[in-house]
């Protein structure tokens, strides 16, 4: 059987980094084919030189058996192959049927006009092949994430798409959202279409994938079958060694109150809050999307107004009004949205880790002291062992692990006693994972007091000292590490809905 693609030898490099060399990767039709490797493998690099987004240095590509060379991605869509980014690349003012055409919609006489009414059509006949209950005339801007996938997903296929290449598509969804997605991946493999799935969610492998590629500092590992293969093997092949996922609690969880809050309430999702947080302890907050978690977080931090309630920090009642009270009083809050929130991804590294204390690294309270900036930046890249050819690198041409630790430098950097991490390994792989782990015990271990937020319950019961479970806005319940379980997590983590129910 012919290859729907198959890449050979194929080597891409940038100022100062090689990002790939001798890659190798095939993808037949009715396959999905996973893609694995740690942050900065190489990836996002093959899949954008497949979608005609960067053009190789070196190698060769075939696309159903003949040589191509695309210079633009409406190259590589005429050709079959189609990409959902990440980072949804939709417009939210627009319909769904809009967006699936844009720039190819369907006019009218004397072509002056859109052709409203074809346009809705050809859309719906591509939603009713996916079996999708989605209104093409629906605004973007109002669906769901999930939903708004599927209209990625729609649009792709609109330009007759035999490869269909999806980066991390399940990042932000929930799991009855998954299954859907699942569904309609396992339709479009069942009609021939190839997939090639991102992800860094290893219990997906197994659900969803045919074939695993692996791929290791721009090199190729191995390609192996998923079912013959032990997730153990693939994490293995990925960082070059074993990880242990044995849980780390704290000797010193038991220290001062570092932060006490009582009775907080902010908007619809934090309904009469009350935590204690103990220096040297991680304390875990579990609970479903939407259950008020990230609200929690943002209102002690000032990033959202509370409406009433108590804040303490280190024994002292505390005003916090805004994002730089907070930062006054010691805390600090690393979102869930790094790139939105956490970065100014198109400056440098050095910029963005003296960000949050720019006022030690002025003379005069004007000029900025650069050796001192870059001085610190490079203790920070050391210590946190950040991947970059250099402190003045951009930061959003780093990896997503790459990126979150410079954000973790960023608060380090600032030296906050309390620290709040919004789901800090969302979207890294496994060994940078492995790393914010050693990083956040090693942290508490030096006496921080942290709050971390996980929508992955095997994360929250490995690191948590004490996890506090929330539903629809409220605490339902607080357990202790030696007691936790995922069972018991999410009985807690739908008690008002079972209540409601009743």
């Amino acid at each position: 059987m012919t290859a729907l693609i198959s890449v050979r030898n194929l080597s891409k490099s940038f100022p100062g980094v090689r990002a790939l060399h001798d890659v190798r990767f095939e993808l037949v039709a009715g396959e999905v084919h996973a893609l694995m490797g740690e942050n900065g493998a190489g990836k996002s690099t093959l899949m954008k030189i497949l979608a005609g987004i960067y053009t190789k240095d070196s190698g060769e590509i075939l696309v159903n058996g003949e040589p191509v060379a695309f210079a633009s991605p409406r190259e590589a869509q005429a050709a079959g192959i189609g990409i959902i980014h990440q980072e949804l690349q939709l417009m939210n003012h627009l319909t769904v049927a809009q967006n699936i055409f844009i720039g190819r919609e369907p006019r009218g006489r004397l072509r002056l006009f859109l052709d409203e009414d074809r346009l809705n059509a050809q859309a719906r006949e591509i939603l009713e092949r996916m079996h999708l209950r989605l209104d093409p005339r629906a605004i973007v801007g109002s669906l769901t994430v999930a939903k708004q996938q599927m209209v990625e997903i729609a649009k792709a296929l609109s330009f007759d798409s035999r490869v269909l290449i999806m980066d991390e598509p399940t990042s932000a969804l929930n799991e009855a959202e998954i299954a859907e997605l699942f569904r309609i991946i396992r339709e479009l493999k069942s009609r021939g279409v190839g997939i090639v799935y991102i992800s860094h969610k290893m219990d997906e492998l197994k659900q969803i994938s045919d074939r695993v590629t692996v791929l290791r500092d721009g090199e190729y590992v191995a390609t192996v079958p998923t079912k013959e293969t032990s997730v153990e093997a693939i994490i293995a092949m990925m960082v070059g060694r074993t990880l242990t996922e044995a849980p780390t609690h704290s000797a010193a969880a038991n220290g001062e109150i570092a932060l006490e809050v009582k009775n907080l309430n902010a908007g619809p999702l934090v309904r009469d809050v009350s935590f204690t947080l103990r220096k040297g302890e991680i304390l875990g907050f579990a609970g479903l999307m939407g259950a008020g978690r990230t609200e929690v977080a943002r209102a002690v931090f000032g990033a959202d107004p509370a409406m009433s309630g108590e804040i303490v920090v280190n024994g002292v009642r505390a005003t916090i009004k805004s994002p730089s009270d907070a930062v006054a009083r010691g805390i600090g809050y690393l979102s869930e949205d790094r790139k939105r929130f956490g970065l100014a991804t198109g400056m440098d590294v050095e910029s963005n880790v003296v960000m949050s204390n720019l006022s030690k690294f002025l003379s005069l309270n004007f000029f900025l002291r650069r050796a001192q900036i870059r001085k610190t930046a490079s203790h920070f890249i050391n210590l946190l062992a950040i991947r970059t050819p250099s402190s003045t690198q951009e930061v959003r041409l780093l990896s997503g692990g790459n990126q979150q630790k410079v954000v973790i430098a960023k608060w380090l950097e600032r030296d906050c006693d309390v620290l709040f991490f919004d789901e800090p390994t969302r979207g890294i792989d496994v060994g940078a994972k492995a790393e914010i782990y050693k990083l956040l015990r090693s942290l508490a271990d030096q006496g921080k007091a942290i709050v971390m937020i996980s929508s992955e319950l095997p994360e929250i019961l490995r690191m948590s000292d004490r996890i506090v479970v929330m539903c629809e806005g409220r605490i339902t319940g607080e357990l202790a590490a030696k007691e936790a379980t995922q069972e018991r997590i999410m009985q807690l983590a739908t008690q008002r809905e079972t209540l409601k129910a009743a």
